[in-house]
């Protein structure tokens, strides 16, 4: 199975991991066979959030007896020391450990530093000392505090999103962090949904000069499991034809469009932003019905019932304009139902 190194860290981890958000919408039992599915096929890193309800619980029961064997990344929202301990301590509990391999800022509006008033980064400094992290890491969807997180040389590694959609500037990302001896883990290397190809996705992050980046791949069904396994044993390969569809679905998701990152939530009004906005494009990249029914058809009727509040749109790390991008996708999603 093809490893990377995550930078400074030293850390040896499997180029395909386990991101374990999508967990929290299954039982705990079948969490805990599709986490410990993946470990017995040879998956050792596996990444999670406090934020992600009950996804740290279920890593915990999956592998209380094998945590030595396994790198485990997780993440804290919080905004002052007090609550970074909180988030702490909670995440070493739900995950039955004494100890977190890399403990990141969840996509922190600002890079915590040493010395800082929200005391974040300095909390985070005395955790390594007391042992309970091993590395300070950060999260981010904004590509300038990305940099400057980079840049200050003050953490491990960099969790981004990433995948053959990249802009210019996304590249630039993650060359820096290579040049800079920085782990990257690539989040949304499906892009939320928009890519369909699996293995489109894989061959492109498998390229020589992605060789220091680790794609965590949301994993919720067996059938989703075992796709990713099947490519450690027949990696597909980037050919002519992958490099035409990369092309095209760069074509087609060109410009301002939503990742479905979910920053922007909760909505005022009770609108389901983070799906309702890239609709326009689920219609035209999976099976129609599946987005007409009667129950997607009201959530979609409930964007009329927007306010302007502008918290959606302050909050967007990509600086979209989503009120607007709604009710461009509301007005198309009509079309579809005449």
């Amino acid at each position: 199975m093809k490893t990377v190194t995550l930078g400074k860290t030293g850390l040896v981890v499997t180029k395909n991991s386990f991101g374990a958000l999508p967990i929290q919408r299954i039982s705990e039992k079948d969490a805990v066979y599709l986490l410990q599915k993946a470990f017995y096929n040879g998956i050792n890193y596996f990444d999670t959030a406090r934020a992600y309800t009950d996804s740290e619980v279920k890593l915990g029961e999956a592998f209380k007896h094998t945590r030595d064997r396994i790198v485990i990344s997780t993440k804290t929202g919080a905004q002052n020391a007090d609550g970074f301990w909180k988030d702490l301590e909670t995440s070493l509990r739900n995950l039955k450990t004494d100890y977190i391999d890399i403990y990141q800022f969840h996509n922190p509006s600002f890079c915590p530093k040493p010395g800082g008033e929200d005391g974040l980064y300095d909390a985070a400094l005395e955790a390594q000392r007391q042992g309970k992290i091993r590395f300070i890491s950060i999260t981010n969807h904004r590509l300038a505090v990305a940099k400057e997180a980079i840049e200050s040389g003050l953490y491990a590694t960099l969790q981004f999103p990433f995948c053959y959609l990249a802009t210019e500037k996304d590249l630039e990302i993650v060359e820096l962090t290579k040049k800079a001896n920085m782990g990257f883990i690539a989040m949304k290397a499906l892009s939320g949904g928009l890519i369909t190809d699996s293995a489109l996705a894989y061959a492109y992050l498998a390229q020589e000069q992605f060789d220091h980046v680790v794609p965590i791949w949301g994993v919720q069904r067996e059938s989703e499991l075992d796709e990713f396994l099947s490519y450690n044993e027949n990696p597909p390969a980037l050919t002519e034809e992958r490099l035409a569809q990369i092309a095209k679905d760069k074509e087609m998701l060109s410009g301002d469009f939503c990742r479905s990152c979910g920053y922007c939530m909760p909505c005022t009004v009770g609108i389901e932003i983070n799906n309702c906005a890239r609709m326009s494009l689920l219609l035209r990249r999976a099976p129609t019905e599946a987005h007409l029914t009667p129950e997607w058809q009201a959530k979609m009727m409930k964007i009329e019932d927007c306010v302007d509040c502008g918290k959606c749109l302050s909050k967007c790390p990509y600086g979209l304009n989503t009120p607007e991008l709604l009710r461009k996708n509301l007005a198309d999603y009509k079309t579809f139902l005449k």
